[in-house]
């Protein structure tokens, strides 16, 4: 039960009637109209805005049209106890305590559909995210990234859209040959005891090289390592497919599966990369011609010179972009064109791809590409993901992959565990930096929000072990004559809103919502909860060891509640602690 959405139809449809009838007139759009959250100041249970939406169409004030609106709205509603206006026009609304009865029923019978929007047209999508180059195992760097594009994924699933995640390998250029060489030093120092040489600030020194070297060597007893330019081909596709197996066990780990791996060689490989410029070239948006050098650049060693130009700049973006190097092979910005023209040929509605926080800067372009290729402003969305900032004994902790000195996604999981990974790199919008305090994860205390959520969990099940039920079990229940207290109706308040966060992560893909929400849920909850301490009307169970069917059904929707929301953010939601 989506209330207000409810409430939205019913006052739209109500306003409707009076401009058939001539007594109001309505704008050319209803979209600006609101059934929202009211403000903690409010005492009511759901606000609209209609009135100042209608007041300029109308020449009205907002308190004259909502003066017009209340009687009507509450004549046609047994179930609103009162009905009032507050500056500067705002209906407030407030139910019987008979009404939130029939929420309680209705989302206790119906709970997996409870935050579902059936009213949004399912579509599409196609979710690409990580797609770290294949050098190397994940580091922390890119956890928040992965995590953000699996749940928002899980969110878009759960209002019953068609996903697709996808990881784009990027195993085609310089950083790849030098992974290459490093691996093929690697081997060498294994097999001949040569030294590695470190010195080399363009090779990769990890650790976890050595082990990708021994695997090439024991799947690989044929092949001879002594020139690199006579099996640099080979190693370098041996060498990506055992750092990709790095990756997707650090991914496993994470909770997050891939449904396809698409490989940058194969796209240049398949020339569609000379198929999506010839593609450009017949929508005349590519070009010959002369760019400035890059911001930074010396002048004195910019060689200008005449290069294919795709006209970025007819899309919003600040410079046209070159295509090609002076060696004529291609930029990472047309093989990145080619994929997303491959995105387009599989005929999904909405691409999404996530970015880290250093490809900020490259959302123009490629959005200029997508807009070029589909010919719509809105087939393609991207979302940064910014910075984590680690914080190990109460200091910053520095990484630096070149140097070899980093945390992986490994060792974070190995120190904090997946759920708290997951849940606490969630707890912030993404388009800001996030502090990671080891120490702070690991407090059982409401200063760690994934504790006090499955703390939530763990009472609610508690209760349900005493009096011999299985919390995950349906809840079969005849009669919802309930009478519930004003503390028992303001988190019935605050699970109503769970269809509103569920709307607002799913349509501006801000998944933080969900984390966030649950442990204002569970912080509700847990002030009640304490308040039996010292009265004992407000304890679950009797002192004869029994619970009434409604404080049963009460907890059985907050937990259930619990437990979607926590599937979604892909944490676990333990019945001990």
């Amino acid at each position: 039960m989506n209330i207000f959405n409810n409430y939205l139809i019913r006052i739209k449809d109500l306003i409707k009637r009076l401009n058939d009838k001539g007594l109001i007139e309505l704008p050319e759009s209803l979209n600006g109209i609101n059934v929202d959250i009211p403000p903690p100041n409010f005492d009511c249970d759901i606000s609209s805005n209609v009135s100042m939406v209608l007041s300029k169409v109308n020449k009205k004030s907002p308190l004259d049209i909502a003066n017009q609106l209340i009687k009507l709205i509450k004549s046609e509603d047994s179930n609103i106890e009162n009905i009032k206006i507050a500056k500067p026009g705002f209906i407030n609304i407030k139910f019987k305590k008979s009404y939130w009865n029939d929420f309680v029923k209705e989302i206790h019978q119906n709970y997996k559909e409870f935050g579902v929007n059936n009213n949004q047209q399912k579509k599409k999508y196609l979710i690409e995210f990580v797609s770290a180059n294949p050098t190397g195992p994940l580091h922390v760097g890119h956890c928040r990234g992965a995590i953000l594009g699996d749940v928002i994924s899980n969110i878009l699933i759960f209002n019953k859209h068609a996903v697709s995640k996808e990881y784009y390998v990027n195993d085609y250029g310089n950083q790849i040959i030098s992974f290459t060489k490093s691996v093929f030093f690697r081997i060498r120092e294994i097999l001949n005891k040569e030294k590695f040489p470190i010195e080399n600030e363009d090779l990769y020194p990890g650790n976890y090289l050595i082990e990708i070297a021994k695997n090439i060597i024991n799947e690989n007893k044929n092949l001879v390592f002594d020139e690199f330019d006579k099996i640099s081909k080979k190693l370098t596709i041996l060498a990506v497919s055992q750092s990709l197996k790095l990756i997707k066990n650090n991914l496993i780990s994470l909770g997050i599966i891939h449904d396809n791996f698409i490989s940058e060689t194969s796209i240049v490989e398949k020339k569609e990369v000379q198929k999506v410029i010839d593609k450009l070239i017949d929508k005349k948006f590519i070009y010959e011609g002369k760019i400035e050098p890059p911001k930074g650049e010396n002048d004195n060693d910019w060689v200008e010179r005449k290069q294919l130009l795709f006209k970025s700049t007819d899309f919003g973006d600040d410079k046209d972009r070159a295509l090609q190097k002076s060696d004529k092979s291609w930029t990472y910005f047309a093989s990145d064109v080619a994929y997303h023209n491959n995105k387009l040929n599989r005929n999904f509605d909405i691409l999404i791809n996530i970015l880290g926080a250093d490809h900020a800067g490259y959302i123009k372009r490629i959005t200029a590409a997508v807009e070029a290729l589909a010919g719509s402003k809105n087939k393609l969305t991207c979302k940064v993901s910014q910075l984590v900032k680690l914080i190990k004994d109460g200091k910053p902790f520095k990484m630096s992959k070149r140097k070899g000195d980093y945390i992986t996604v490994e060792d974070l999981i190995s120190e904090v565990g997946k759920d708290a990974t997951r849940f606490i790199m969630l707890n912030r919008s993404s388009d800001v930096e996030l502090d990671f305090d080891f120490a702070k994860v690991k407090e059982k205390s409401k200063d760690n929000p994934l504790y006090y959520v499955q703390y939530g969990y763990a009472r609610i099940s508690s209760v349900f072990r005493h009096v011999n039920l299985d919390v995950n079990k349906e809840l079969k229940i005849d009669n919802y004559d309930f009478d519930y207290s004003k503390e028992e109706i303001k988190i019935l308040k605050k699970i109503s809103e769970w269809p509103k966060c569920i709307e607002a992560a799913s349509v501006r893909l801000e998944p933080h919502r969900i984390p966030i929400y649950l442990y204002e849920l569970a912080s509700e909850f847990h002030s009640y909860w304490n308040m039996g301490k010292d009265n004992i009307d407000k304890r679950f169970i009797n002192e004869k060891k029994e619970i009434s069917n409604d404080k049963l059904v009460f907890l059985k929707i907050i937990s259930n509640l619990l437990k979607s929301g926590m599937n979604i953010v892909g944490v676990n939601t333990p019945e001990k602690m």
